[in-house]
């Protein structure tokens, strides 16, 4: 064993350990070279035994998960995660390397899921529920019942207030060398000192594990002798060598619930190792943990050579004396606290004085980048997988789409065909529940043969594929399957509409007959206005994404004619006799059918002409409410197809005194208000405006409280320098407003006459704008106005 190694311990070999925990990780190594067992066994589900060798593939590449889910139900399921600094991980990698059996011992993932599926609230089956980090909570209940940290017990013992400090001043800064088996020995005293007053500390489903944990090593005993290596949770050290007979354990395992379960390899992600990403068995800095596992020597000056490249990156100026500065003051900070290393606190500390200038903000982006990492796993091809996932990593090959954990984005150019492709994947990716990519807003363009998606894999992903994998084992096969269930089962015509445009985006030609027939009778029964004008825009969309990528919507097209002209039919009279939330709504209704309409063109002749023809019908009608009346009408002045003298007609009449208050600035409202650029058209008709003044100067007093919240939602979102020029034009009163054609007859707010010397002003940029000469070369200069030669020049 070595002089270092010292006395080994009677009996099998129980080397306690913190999940995650990288001086727990070196010093299993340690003592697997000291001891030289014949056999080990991991604290793991068992069904994970025939996945050992597949540990010492090149291509395994930790944080990678062991994954077990229900058979019968996918989405139950439970995760087992592994870093590089993990103690399983070592001990299974020190076992692959020496060709020693290794064997997982805690209780199968078949009871584990079972539990979980009879509504177990412990952490989710793959959360150790023994990790000696994982913070429990108190429960308020009877104090048998409470739930224990073990470290929080022992770091206060230890008189530290913070448990994380304790363990790395005890364990993560232990130096190498020594006795290889004293670590453990001395964890070992400790928890069972924990355990003899605080029992199984509330954790009772830990005594049904530790039994079934203890009849495996009596197994492997009985095969190799005391030669065997245990690494389990150091909680679970006093319990596996704590005397008890075979017939109490299996007592203790009898009636326990099963399900039919399977496991396999999935990559992991360190985001997810972290506590703050919600997985109950986290750390909080798993960067921080993997670099102090994977530094060969001086961890603090190789951790700060890192932040400042980071930060050098996001073009901060830091120096290599700023680095030597850092870490000289790590030192004197653990110094003064009496750590025997700087820990991460003492970095920190560090790194945001010296590096930073004392600000948290970049900070957050070394925690984001560097303490937690977007570091994420990789297993090999010949892991176990469902045959949905090995088509889509075929796919993510041929297409050269690699997931990454850290978000991206990624731009597509519809008219290629590898980005169509791509395209179509996450598409139906995205209909079958697996979130890869979000589609986001286009930066460069607004056409609709470009697409932008958010990409980000999580580890969890793989769950969705599985889950997925009911449908088909390809992705085209299973997202077809899987629209045309959606659309039997679709609640509203919206929610058919819906799936219709996302089978075009995914390019589902077997599954759209089956959607379209559902949509067309679902069309046919479905009378209501408000449901009709929501189904439209979806599928004027869907025609559009058909033409970008080539697709036949001869059907989609008749639908959506049939869903128009019923639209156009039932419009006037659903728009009678609303109160103002339903007028405020069906008024959105309007403008979705509208842009609908302006989209879908020529694609089916006639409809614009019906559709101006139904405006003027709601403009008119004195029993539609005033805010889809005023709507009506702009919308009809927008498309050219009413003069502005006939608005200002039209709003006069709606202003006059004879109108309720609350009726005049609904109309206000619907003409000028919801986004649709009306402060401009106030600014350019300044008739309008006059109107609009005129009219809110002669409300009475009485009723002007209640209409003053409508006017204020209509004009508060306007932009602050319209707001700013209709405020100075209704200071300047209507004669200053309209000048010279307030009294000659021009047209409102412009002169009868043009002023050339303002004319001339702007003459310059405009011969620039045109590539023309210099206005110093133009006719300006030779005594005549410039405006006549920028008339001539431009013919």
């Amino acid at each position: 064993m070595g002089a270092a190694s010292g006395a080994r311990p009677a009996g099998p070999l129980l080397l306690g350990v913190r999940h995650h925990g990288p001086g727990s990780a070196r010093a299993v190594r340690a003592a697997l070279d000291a001891a030289r067992p014949r056999t080990v066994l991991i604290e793991g589900p068992p069904e994970a035994d025939a996945l050992v060798p597949l540990a010492g593939d090149e291509a395994m590449r930790p944080p990678v998960a062991l994954l077990a889910h229900a058979v019968d139900e996918p989405g139950r399921s439970a995760f087992w995660p592994l870093a590089e600094f993990s103690p399983e991980w070592v001990a299974l990698r020190w076992a692959v390397e020496h060709q020693v059996p290794a064997r997982f011992i805690d209780l199968p993932a078949t009871h584990t899921l079972a539990w979980s599926k009879d509504g177990d609230t412990e952490p989710e089956a793959g959360a150790r529920q023994e990790d000696t980090e994982d913070r429990r909570e108190d429960t308020g209940d009877a104090p048998a019942d409470v739930r224990v940290d073990p470290l929080a017990v022992l770091a206060e013992t230890a008189g530290y207030d913070d448990p994380e400090r304790w363990w790395e001043d005890v364990v993560e800064h232990r130096t190498a060398g020594g006795d290889a088996f004293a670590p453990f020995q001395g964890l070992e005293e400790a928890m069972a000192a924990l355990r003899e007053v605080y029992g199984s500390g509330g954790h009772d489903r830990d005594l049904v594990r530790e039994a079934y944990m203890r009849l495996q090593v009596r197994a492997a005993q009985r095969e190799f002798g005391d030669d065997v290596a245990v690494v389990c949770g150091a909680w679970h050290v006093p319990a596996l060598r704590r005397k008890s007979t075979v017939t109490a354990d299996k007592a203790l395992l009898k009636g326990l619930p099963k399900v039919k379960a399977e496991m396999t390899w999935v990559p992991w992600t360190h985001r997810r190792l972290a506590r703050a990403s919600g997985y109950g068995a986290g750390i909080d800095s798993p960067g921080w943990y993997g670099h102090l596992f994977g530094a060969p020597d001086r961890p603090v000056e190789r951790w700060m050579t890192k932040v400042a490249g980071l930060l050098r990156d996001e073009d901060r100026i830091v120096s290599s004396a700023h680095v030597i500065e850092a870490v000289r003051l790590a030192e004197t900070l653990a110094a003064m606290r009496g750590r025997p290393l700087p820990g991460l606190s003492e970095t920190t500390d560090a790194i945001r004085a010296v590096m930073c200038d004392g600000s948290d903000v970049p900070l957050e982006l070394i925690r984001d980048r560097l303490v937690v990492g977007d570091v994420l796993g990789e297993v090999p091809e010949a892991a176990p997988a469902v045959p949905l996932q090995r088509d889509l990593d075929r796919l993510q090959r041929r297409l050269r789409l690699k997931p990454e954990a850290l978000e991206r984005e990624l731009e597509l150019d519809l008219r290629r065909e590898n980005d169509a492709e791509r395209s179509r994947l996450l598409h139906r990716l995205r209909l079958l529940g697996v979130a890869w990519g979000e589609p986001v807003a286009s930066r460069g363009s607004t056409g609709t043969f470009r697409e932008t998606w958010r990409l980000r894999w999580e580890p969890e992903l793989a769950v969705r594929v599985a889950e997925a994998g009911v449908w088909g084992t390809t992705v085209l096969a299973a997202a077809t399957a899987k629209a045309e269930a959606d659309a039997v089962a679709a609640q509203g015509l919206a929610d058919v509409t819906a799936l219709a445009e996302r089978c075009l985006l995914a390019e589902l030609p077997d599954a759209l007959p089956v959607v379209m027939g559902v949509l067309a009778d679902r069309a046919a029964l479905d009378a209501d206005v408000g449901h009709l004008a929501q189904a439209l825009p979806a599928l004027v969309r869907s025609l559009r994404y058909g033409d970008v990528r080539g697709t036949d919507t001869g059907a989609l097209a008749e639908v959506a004619a049939g869903l128009a002209e019923r639209v156009f039919v039932g419009l006037p009279p659903a728009c009678a006799g609303l109160d103002a939330d339903a007028a405020d709504e069906m008024r959105r209704h309007v403008d979705a059918v509208h842009g609908a309409l302006g989209l879908l063109g020529d694609a089916v002749t006639g409809m614009r002409p019906r559709w101006h023809g139904v405006l003027r019908v709601l403009s008119g009608r004195d029993t539609v409410p005033g805010v889809i009346r005023g709507r009506a009408v702009r919308l009809l002045l927008d498309d050219g197809e009413l003069r502005q003298e006939d608005a200002a007609r039209l709003m006069g009449l709606a202003l006059s005194p004879g109108t309720p208050p609350a009726d005049a600035a609904a109309w206000i409202e619907g003409f000028v208000g919801g986004g649709s650029g009306g402060g401009m058209l106030l600014v350019h008709d300044e008739r309008l405006l006059g109107l609009v003044d005129t009219w809110l100067t002669g409300v009475p007093a009485e009723a002007f409280t209640d209409v003053l919240p409508l006017l204020r939602r209509t004009f508060s979102a306007y932009e602050p320098g319209v707001r700013r020029t209709l405020g100075e034009l209704v200071r300047r009163g209507p004669g200053e407003r309209q000048g010279v054609g307030a009294t000659g007859g021009g047209i409102p707010g412009f002169a009868d006459e043009l002023d050339i010397e303002r004319a001339d002003a702007v003459v310059p940029v405009v011969r620039l704008l045109l590539g023309l000469d210099g206005p110093e070369d133009g006719a300006a200069g030779r005594g005549r106005p410039a405006t006549d030669d920028l008339m001539g020049a431009t013919g």
